[in-house]
C-alpha cells in the first residue's frame, strides 16, 4: 500500500500540510472524510498512480497536518479555508488544473472546491454524500439517530473533544463499526493508523471544529450560492453506498442536480466507506467516467 508514494509536508495557507505523493500523469487529488486520513486511499492509490500524478493530503485538523485552534473563528475550519488548503497546495506541487476523488468530509471540502476555483477542477467524483445544505434542512429523527456524530460534534467545546479524547478508539469503533458494514472493511493497519492520529493532540478539536463550521459558516455560503445562482459546472459523477444512511435518507442525484450542470451517479452495493469496502468497483466506475468526452 502507498509503494509508489513519498511522504511530504508543505506549507500552504499559513499551515502545514502532510500529504502523500506518487505515480505520473495528469494530477488527481484524493480527499479523505471522518474520522479518517489519506490512509482510506490505501487499496486503490498504487492503482491509480499507474495513470496519474496522484496527491493525497490529510485535511486540516486530520492525520499528520496541521490543527489549527479556531478560537471561535468558523472561518478556520469552513470548507473554503479547507478548499484554498487543497488548491494552494496543488500549486505548490506545480499543478493548476486537476481531477478530485473526494470522500465524506473530503467530498464537502471538494465541492467548495470547486464553486470557488471552477477553473482548476477538470472532473470530480464525491462519494457518498448530498450538499451538506440539502442534508441539514431535511434532517429527520431517523437520520440523526444514524449520524448521531453530526450533532454531538457541534456540542460548544470542550464537552465532544474531551469525551474523545478519553477514549479515542471507542470513539473510532462507535463511529466506524457501527455503519452497516462493521468493522469488516477496516485492515489493522488501516485502523491503527487511523487510532494514532485520532489520538495526537489537537485531532479531536480538529474534528470538532470542522462540523462546528458545516452546521454554521457552510451554510451560510451554499445558501450565498443558491442565491447567487452559482453553480458546480466541472463534469461530476456523485456515487453512494446502497446500504448507507446517505441513500436511505436522502436523494443524492436529485440533490446534486439541483446545483451541478453536468452531472451523473448511481448506487454501489456497499456501504459509508466506498473506497475501502469495494474498492475495485470504484476504480471501475471512475475509469469509466475519467474517459468521458
Amino acid at each position: 500500500m502507498f509503494t509508489k508514494f513519498k511522504s511530504r509536508y508543505y506549507e500552504v495557507n499559513d499551515i502545514k500540510i502532510h500529504c502523500r505523493i506518487g505515480g505520473s500523469g495528469p494530477a488527481l487529488v484524493l480527499l479523505h472524510g471522518h474520522p479518517q486520513t489519506h490512509f482510506i486511499w490505501h487499496k486503490i492509490a498504487d492503482t491509480l498512480a499507474l495513470d496519474y500524478t496522484v496527491v493525497a493530503p490529510d485535511l486540516r485538523g486530520y492525520g499528520d497536518s496541521d490543527k489549527p485552534d479556531a478560537s471561535g473563528d468558523a472561518h478556520t475550519y469552513s470548507k473554503r479555508t479547507m478548499a484554498l488548503d487543497v488548491v494552494s497546495l496543488m500549486q505548490t506541487i506545480g499543478f493548476e488544473q486537476f481531477c478530485v476523488l473526494a470522500h465524506d468530509r473530503g467530498a464537502r471540502v471538494a465541492h467548495r472546491l470547486a464553486v470557488d476555483h471552477p477553473t482548476a477542477v477538470q472532473k470530480m467524483i464525491l462519494l457518498d454524500i448530498a450538499p451538506t445544505l440539502a442534508m441539514y434542512e431535511q434532517t429527520n429523527e431517523d437520520f440523526a439517530r444514524a449520524y448521531w456524530h453530526w450533532f454531538f460534534l457541534i456540542r460548544p467545546a470542550p464537552l465532544p473533544e474531551t469525551l474523545i479524547e478519553a477514549d479515542p478508539e471507542g470513539y473510532l469503533r462507535s463511529v466506524m463499526g457501527t455503519r452497516s458494514a462493521g468493522m469488516s472493511p477496516f485492515t489493522d493497519s488501516a485502523f491503527a493508523e487511523y487510532l494514532r492520529c485520532l489520538a495526537q493532540p489537537g485531532a479531536a478539536r480538529g474534528i470538532c471544529e470542522d462540523y462546528r463550521a458545516s452546521a454554521s459558516i457552510d451554510l451560510d455560503h451554499e445558501r450565498a450560492d443558491i442565491a447567487a445562482s452559482r453553480r458546480l459546472t466541472c463534469p461530476l459523477l456523485v456515487l453512494w453506498g446502497r446500504d448507507g444512511a446517505v441513500g436511505r435518507y436522502f436523494k443524492p442525484l436529485k440533490e446534486w442536480k439541483k446545483i451541478a450542470t453536468d452531472v451523473e451517479g448511481e448506487a454501489l452495493p456497499s456501504g459509508h466507506y466506498i473506497p475501502e469496502e469495494v474498492p475495485d468497483l470504484l476504480l471501475e466506475k471512475m475509469r469509466h467516467f475519467m474517459a468521458r468526452e
